[in-house]
C-alpha cells in the first residue's frame, strides 16, 4: 500500500466533503498548480482511494424520507442461503444499504420508504418473499443527527 502525503490527505478530505469542484478550485485549496493536482486525483482514483463520485439525494423531497434499519437473521448459516439472500436483497429498490454483521443478527438493511404503510407493504410483500430470512427486527429513525460521508484523515 502506498504512503499518502499531507496533500493527498487534504485532497481526499476536500473531495469527501464536496466532490463537485474543479481541478483549479482544488489546486487553490492545496496551494499547487492544476496539473499536479489532476495527476494526484487520478492516482487516488486509480489506486481505489476514491471509488466514485455521486450526488447525495434528499429522499424526503421524493417522499421517501421514512428511514428504517431492519435487522435480519437468516434461517440458518449456509453458503447457499446467504448467497440467495444477497441476490434477493440486491433486487429490492427500497433497500439502500445492506451490511453483513456479527452479533445477534446476520445483516442490517437501511430501507427508505414513503411512510409506515409503505414499509408494512415492503415487509409483507418484498421481504416476505425472501425465503432465506428467519426473522426481522425493525428500528424506525425518528431524526437524523449526524450523517457524514467523509472520514477523519
Amino acid at each position: 500500500m502506498e504512503e499518502l502525503d499531507t496533500i493527498d490527505l487534504q485532497l481526499l478530505k476536500i473531495l469527501g466533503n464536496n466532490s463537485n469542484q474543479t481541478i483549479k478550485e482544488l489546486a487553490l485549496q492545496v496551494n499547487l498548480s492544476p496539473t499536479p493536482v489532476l495527476q494526484r486525483v487520478k492516482r487516488l482514483e486509480n489506486n481505489g482511494y476514491i471509488k466514485k463520485y455521486i450526488a447525495l439525494l434528499d429522499y424526503e423531497k421524493f417522499s421517501h424520507g421514512f428511514i428504517v434499519f431492519c435487522n435480519i437473521k437468516l434461517k440458518q448459516h449456509d453458503k447457499n442461503i446467504g448467497h440467495n439472500f444477497v441476490e434477493d436483497i440486491m433486487k429490492i429498490d427500497e433497500v439502500i444499504e445492506c451490511y453483513n454483521v456479527s452479533g445477534d443478527y446476520d445483516f442490517i438493511l437501511k430501507v427508505f420508504a414513503r411512510d409506515m404503510k409503505h414499509y408494512q407493504n415492503f415487509v409483507f410483500n418484498k421481504l416476505g418473499s425472501v425465503e432465506s430470512i428467519g426473522s426481522t427486527h425493525s428500528s424506525f429513525v425518528m431524526a437524523e443527527i449526524k450523517n457524514l460521508h467523509n472520514i477523519s484523515l
